[in-house]
């Protein structure tokens, strides 16, 4: 721990210069890194990306992990075999990955070829090349990488779930869709808390998947914190900058995690 805190500790004083990364005496700029934060318009955009990427990939990831972890928990024929499924992507390193989903949404990937193929060719599009559908493609195949994570956890939890209850709404005539709404849905309220922080913590640092698919392009339509911070410190040469960028990064994620907990925690009191 000891290590990590002298690392943060460090960054922040790292923050308040006007460093390259090799220069031994940088002058001090102290709060002028993060003035130009607050008028960065590039840092506006990827907060922006950041919301818009949490909101839909955990809301997508939520939906299909407990509708997935339901159906498997029924006498599913091969339920092992999907299981395995709908997991794999999450042990597949996205630097693997990264070539296959550059060619498959190319202009002359696999998708486009798909739609021409079945007489949808007008919907055929440089789906990386072009800023209205980079970011969508991003979370597309974030939303695919893990939603085996979400899936897993709710399947755990669903094993937790007092099956009297739903037998007792089964006998009250309580149909599949009442049931995952009314009992299964509201037990699952811890783990949906966890998901969400998890999935917060994760939006803040993505990096890999849009720095290895679109270099946070075309035009910074796919540039994150994580990204943006890379791309400060490691090819301009502005570390300082880039120091700042971070230390913006942590305190966000703090705020977030807590900000979750206390509400996962008021609204557990209320009910």
């Amino acid at each position: 721990m000891g290590v990590i805190y002298y690392g943060i500790g460090y960054t922040g004083y790292i923050s308040t210069l006007n460093w390259d990364g090799i220069s031994p005496d940088p002058p001090h700029v102290g709060a002028g890194n993060y003035t130009r934060i607050l008028h960065d318009p590039v840092f506006w955009d990827a907060v922006r990306h950041t919301a818009e990427f949490f909101v839909v990939t955990f809301v997508v990831q939520t939906v299909l992990g407990l509708v997935f972890a339901v159906l498997l928990h029924t006498r599913l024929k091969l339920a092992v075999i999907y299981k395995v499924i709908i997991f794999m992507p999450v042990v597949l390193a996205p630097a693997i990955m990264a070539p296959v989903f550059r060619h498959m949404f190319a202009p002359d990937g696999e998708l486009n070829s798909v739609l021409r193929h079945v007489g949808l060719g007008a919907l055929a599009q440089p789906w990386i090349g072009q800023t209205s559908t980079a970011l969508p493609v991003i979370m597309a195949i974030t939303v695919w990488e893990w939603t085996g994570v979400t899936f897993v956890l709710y399947y755990a939890a669903m094993t937790q779930l007092e099956q009297s209850v739903l037998e007792a709404a089964k006998m009250d005539g309580a149909g599949n869709i009442r049931t995952l709404v009314s009992i299964i849905w509201p037990e699952m309220r811890g783990t949906t808390v966890a998901l969400a922080i998890l999935g917060a913590i994760g939006a803040l640092k993505t990096f890999d998947v849009p720095y290895l698919v679109t270099i946070g392009g075309p035009n910074y339509a796919t540039e994150f914190l994580g990204t943006y911070i890379y791309r400060m410190t490691i090819p301009l040469d502005h570390v300082g900058y880039g120091a700042a960028l971070s230390i913006i990064l942590l305190v966000a994620a703090l705020i977030i995690s807590i900000a979750v907990q206390l509400g996962g925690r008021e609204r557990k009191a209320r009910d």
